[in-house]
């Protein structure tokens, strides 16, 4: 299939996905999963290059405005939970994953580890789309996951920096420029935004894209990942946006009209339904594996810290995404693992997208604004 009719059945997907997102009240981003894995497996579709590119910018999209969304007042009030519902978040799927894998399906010690890693995360991606499409991204308890969820992916990043990646000599200037940009954007940008923004041709999304890409070549060049970089520059970036909601306003619609559906279908079509049906078993295991350790880790902090709403919280801690499909693909192409572990991986991640996602936003989703009062928004 030549890459215009993929693009064209993939727009018909996305499209499909939309309306079927409102019809059934659920996330799209979780529909664009399913149909990703849908029309990867029924039309024996691999991952083109530029499907690629583009979902991996996505990805870095979606990380940036998550950071943008934190309330950094908020995150040093109650610094205490997120780092608690956070840390235990990451520590509790890890270790009882890792343990699984290696004495339970015979894995070796770099496999476990990768698995451990792999299902270990919450996912930025997803708990950013459901909060945002939701409105809970303004109110307490979504300010809170966001920030718990921040704790549990730097977990993940630095569990795979410490214990796989060897970084290249360019780790200095990946680091460098990160430094420069976390601390110059939020300088920069008053004087570029009011002489450059409101303008039809965007100035100030294409100043940010750019910056995106910088740290993509950067962090590839170094055998890293722009992802932590991505998150705390939209970080820093969150006191202006609280003051120019209008530029966040359009730079989401950017991300989501066109960015992250391709992100979310990329994901789906990663998994491969043949290794699924011929490993069940195996990935039912690693599925509870990740789910039951997140449930009996979160839940007790989150009735602390995020009562009414625990339930809810922890089943939004219980996702996987972004970081998850890193870890998984670092281990493929590093030879750690096979295409069947990683397909096994990578469907546990997409299925804790999906699975804990729905039944949160069916049965346990806060009402938007209830306790927006409260902090201020």
């Amino acid at each position: 299939m030549s890459d215009i009719a993929i693009a064209a059945l993939l727009a018909g997907t996305i499209l499909i996905a939309s309306t079927v997102s409102v019809e059934i009240g659920l996330s799209v981003a979780l529909i664009e999963l399913l149909g990703g894995f849908v029309v990867g497996n029924a039309f024996s579709i691999d991952v083109p290059s530029w499907l690629s590119f583009i979902g991996s910018f996505a990805g870095i999209v979606l990380v940036f405005l998550a950071g943008a969304e934190v309330d950094v007042p908020q995150f040093r009030r109650e610094w205490r939970a997120s780092i608690s519902i956070g840390l235990v978040s990451f520590f509790a799927p890890f270790a009882v994953v890792g343990l699984l894998c290696y004495y339970g399906l015979g894995w070796n010690h770099r496999q476990a580890e990768i698995g451990g890693l792999a299902l270990s995360t919450t996912s930025l991606a997803v708990v950013y789309a459901v909060l945002v499409e939701t409105g809970l991204n303004r109110d307490l308890v979504g300010k809170r996951i966001m920030s718990a969820t921040f704790v549990t992916d730097i977990g993940t990043v630095a569990g795979l920096t410490i214990l796989f990646i060897k970084p290249t000599i360019w780790i200095v200037p990946f680091v460098a420029a990160s430094i420069a940009l976390i601390v110059g954007l939020p300088r920069l940008s008053p004087w570029f935004f009011g002489r450059y923004g409101d303008r039809v041709i965007e100035p100030e999304i294409k100043l940010v894209f750019a910056i995106l890409f910088l740290l993509m070549w950067l962090g590839d060049r170094a055998n890293s990942q722009a992802a932590l970089p991505a998150f705390v520059l939209g970080l820093v970036m969150s006191s202006h946006y609280v003051q120019h909601r209008m530029e966040q306003e359009r730079m989401r619609v950017v991300a989501f009209a066109f960015l992250t559906p391709f992100f979310f279908l990329k994901g789906g079509m990663s998994v491969s339904a043949h290794a699924l049906w011929a490993n069940l078993g195996v990935l039912a295991i690693l599925f509870v594996g990740k789910m039951v350790p997140k449930f009996g880790g979160v839940y007790p902090l989150a009735r602390r810290f995020t009562a009414p709403h625990a339930t809810f919280t922890t089943l939004l801690m219980s996702t996987g995404l972004t970081f998850g499909t890193i870890t998984s693909l670092y281990g493929l192409n590093a030879g750690i693992i096979d295409r069947t572990k990683f397909s096994l991986l990578i469907a546990v991640v997409i299925l804790s997208a999906i699975v804990p996602t729905a039944i949160a936003q069916r049965f346990f989703q806060p009402r938007a604004g209830h306790d927006r009062e409260r902090v201020g928004s």
